[in-house]
């Protein structure tokens, strides 16, 4: 069969053959109808994502959409190595597997699932969020924080604040209140204690690095009250580690812990994702996409967007 093999980690996927799998009992063999890169995707290609097993050469890609042997339309994740989802078949796990809405087409579902489930994931499972609360979105811009904007609103937050570093991103957000990273420390500093000073209740942080690091010190100086602080660390688009102070733990109500694989188990994520799915019509959720062959994978790979999720069309 086709698919996007990787042989060099530093190289990026190719297209090329690869032996098509045989399924073992409890698996269905899954046509595969698209599959898209997200940033796990990327960073386990290149080999630098913690859950990569050092295995090569491999097929790239963590989920996609396709068809059963029963012919049924289902969402898959997490096929197991060396097989990805960016083939024309993948072994997957009946269990990693659910169906797709009908109103939901193949290359949106792909599109949506990888950065739609970190965002409910984290927003829903982990921080369990609840109607009437305030949640700050760290990086709100890229496709995953657009989508946990989406879904904030969807789940009925009382007020809705998001950062980036493009002003004309931010306003179309139609966010509560929006805060520009840009290189003015005092400024950032300064609106991120105001904030605070007015009660957040999650934060869902998409870029650690040094906004993460304002916006926790802010809520350690300026939160009112006791009242719990979720701060659920997604990803570090930012690509900077911080050195945290420890009183900024001691001396606030902050609940810091992460969400991703690991710190969910696959089983919890594949229900975010179809959690997700169930909501994406009624709650009217896009995303910006950009289809492309698989037989373009290598350039598409250089070329791909965080802005606009690029999805492989199998037919």
């Amino acid at each position: 069969m086709k698919a996007a093999v990787v042989y060099d980690p530093l190289a990026g996927p190719v297209y090329s053959d690869f032996v098509t799998p045989h399924i073992e009992p409890g698996q269905h063999l899954v046509r595969v109808t698209a599959s898209a890169i997200s940033h796990v995707v990327k960073s386990r290609a290149s080999g630098k994502h913690y859950s990569f097993d050092g295995i090569l050469p491999f097929i790239a890609g963590i989920d996609g959409t396709g068809v059963t042997e029963a012919g049924q339309r289902i969402y898959f994740a997490f096929p197991p190595s060396p097989w990805g989802s960016m083939a024309e078949f993948a072994p997957v796990d009946v269990n990693l597997c659910i169906p797709l809405p009908e109103a939901l087409d193949d290359a949106t579902a792909a599109a949506m699932a990888n950065p739609g489930m970190s965002a409910w994931a984290a927003l829903v499972t982990r921080a369990q969020f609840q109607p009437g609360e305030t949640v700050l979105i760290n990086g709100a811009t890229g496709s995953a924080g657009q989508l946990a904007v989406q879904i904030a609103r969807y789940r009925g937050a009382g007020k809705i604040i998001v950062t980036g570093r493009n002003p004309q991103a931010l306003s179309r957000l139609n966010a509560d209140a929006s805060i520009l990273l840009n290189d003015d420390n005092a400024h950032i500093a300064q609106a991120f204690a105001e904030q605070a000073g007015q009660q957040i209740d999650v934060v869902i942080d998409y870029l650690w690095g040094q906004s993460a690091l304002a916006i926790l010190n802010a809520l350690a100086k300026h939160t009112p009250g006791l009242t719990p602080v979720r701060f659920v660390q997604v990803g570090s688009l930012s690509g900077a580690e911080i050195a945290l102070p420890s009183v900024v733990l001691r001396a606030s109500p902050i609940q810091l812990m992460g969400s991703g694989i690991g710190s969910l188990s696959l089983a919890q994520l594949i229900q975010a994702t179809g959690e997700m799915f169930q909501a994406a019509v009624p709650g009217g959720f896009t995303i910006a996409t950009t289809r492309a062959r698989l037989k373009d994978v290598a350039q598409a790979w250089s070329q791909d967007d965080s802005k606009k999720r690029t999805v492989f069309v199998m037919n």
